[in-house]
């Protein structure tokens, strides 16, 4: 909401809610009844040693601007240059363009995304910007050139007081469960930290393996040796390699892990013939596979995901149809995850068959699906989720977890995999303290969805609160839940 003249900066209680007023009403009753509930955040990549830590944030830049991918890629299509939002050439990386020293000054890069304010306007990255800085900082000026530095020292005194370090913030926002996505090799040592302060079942890991099932990568090799380190399994053939992922999926598991999750380029799950797929894995131990033997053996591991899954109990995460690093130049020079990740339309109906052939009806078996392709709502997705027991709709996310494409998702799968076929609101960010705003987000589409049913008269209010609670509590709950083998 803008500032107008001396007035304090407040945002209207009722946003994000129907404009309509009778739709708006009945959806201000159904958000009164989940807007405290506590926060179930069941995919995200906050980092677990900053909460074992208990870190703090130090600045508005530290907090807001340089952790949140949002943001940056937003600055950067504005003609802002990653150096001069403090993020450094990779050591060695050349380039053709003049290179620019790295801001070391976080009130400039304040400045910087001050002076960019308007440019998130209809941008979800607004609305959860506002509620961070509003409702969880206390500031009461609109970003701009002219209040970047008072709202700068305002957040630098704010962040400096112990109520705004991680674990007080982490009791303030409401989370009851929080789960990090960490490396399949890694040795969860922050984690452990955590549960000898009492808050391993607070924040629990995720098991990614996706740097392992992939052997045309460069670093592949190098993640592989970690694996036979970290397992303490020779891993020099295709049966050694898929006990070590057994082992460190056990390893997660005894963490607290409720899932593993699988960022592959496509669906594609179709299981290689047993001579071919070790024939494969011995060529990657020679040498790098060409990207379409490497997509088979991934495809193959992501059948042999599923098989685990039945003896471990951890759900499958599955979102494809991204092309990773669509600018290499900018990977290159400045890292994973900076050379914008873009979608691409993929099929998940063929895909996923020989998968949801072999397991979908197996009552242990449990795979989330997630896309940033909206039109695969309707065609493909709410369809298997309508069908096959195991399946369940993740949330949109990534380019879909704004305001419309929330709503669209409810519009376009309710019909036919209804509410409680899918797994409730994930958040997937970096940035800690935009999760709060996140799922406040979700939880008023949702009410708004929920108040159309109630005033066409397909759903009765008391109905439409049941749903509302489920959505952000129990479902995420129930998707999430500790593996049975894990508990003894």
């Amino acid at each position: 909401m803008a500032q107008h003249d001396d007035a304090p900066w407040t945002l209207h209680p009722d946003r994000a809610l129907p404009a309509e007023p009778g739709l708006r009403a009945l959806a201000r009753e159904i958000y009164g009844h989940i807007a405290a509930l506590p926060i179930v955040s069941m995919h995200g990549h906050v980092d677990a040693g900053a909460i074992a830590r208990d870190e703090g944030f130090g600045d508005a830049a530290e907090l807001l601007v340089m952790p949140d991918h949002y943001v940056l890629r937003m600055l950067v299509s504005r003609g802002v240059r990653f150096e001069q939002l403090g993020i450094a050439r990779r050591a060695g990386a050349a380039s053709a363009e003049r290179e620019l020293p790295v801001e070391t000054d976080h009130r400039e890069i304040w400045r910087r995304f001050c002076a960019q304010w308007p440019a998130f306007r209809g941008t979800p990255s607004r609305y959860w910007l506002e509620h961070e800085l509003v409702e969880l900082l206390g500031v009461t000026r609109e970003p701009s050139p002219a209040t970047a530095d008072a709202i700068y020292d305002e957040l630098a005194e704010t962040l400096a007081k112990p109520q705004h370090r991680i674990r007080a913030m982490f009791d303030r926002f409401g989370i009851e469960l929080l789960s990090t996505t960490d490396p399949a090799t890694s040795g969860l040592e922050d984690h452990a930290a955590l549960a000898r302060d009492g808050w391993g079942e607070r924040v629990v890991p995720t098991f990614r393996p996706d740097a392992l099932y992939h052997p045309h990568t460069a670093h592949w090799r190098e993640h592989l040796t970690l694996l036979a380190e970290r397992s303490g399994i020779d891993v020099g053939d295709l049966a050694g390699f898929l006990e070590a992922l057994r082992e460190r999926r056990r390893a997660f598991v005894a963490a607290g892990a409720r899932a593993s999750d699988h960022g592959h380029r496509t669906p594609d799950t179709t299981p290689l013939p047993a001579g071919e797929a070790e024939r494969l894995y011995a060529e990657a131990l020679r040498g790098p596979l060409d990207v379409a033997s490497s997509e088979a053996f991934a495809a193959h591991l992501l059948f042999e995901t599923a098989r685990m899954s039945l003896d471990d109990g951890l759900v499958m995460q599955l979102h494809p149809g991204i092309v990773r690093d669509h600018s290499p130049a900018l990977a290159a020079r400045y890292g994973a995850d900076i050379g914008f990740d873009i979608p691409e339309p993929v099929t998940f109906t063929r895909g996923l068959r020989p998968l949801l052939d072999a397991f979908g009806h197996e009552p242990g078996f449990r795979i989330i699906l997630f896309t940033v392709d909206e039109s695969s709502y309707s065609r493909e997705l709410a369809p298997l989720a309508g069908a096959y027991p195991s399946v369940l709709l993740g949330a949109p996310w990534w380019f879909l977890d704004a305001p419309g494409g929330l709503a669209r998702f409810r519009e376009l799968t309710t019909e036919t995999a209804g509410f409680f076929n899918t797994s409730g609101f994930v958040d997937d960010t970096r940035a800690f303290a935009s999760i709060p705003a996140r799922h406040d987000l979700a939880r008023r589409i949702d009410a708004g969805y929920l108040a159309k049913l109630v005033g066409e008269h397909r759903l009765g209010l008391d109905e439409a609160i049941e749903t509302a609670i489920a959505l952000t509590s129990t479902l995420p709950r129930s998707a999430y839940a500790r593996p049975a083998v894990a508990g003894g």
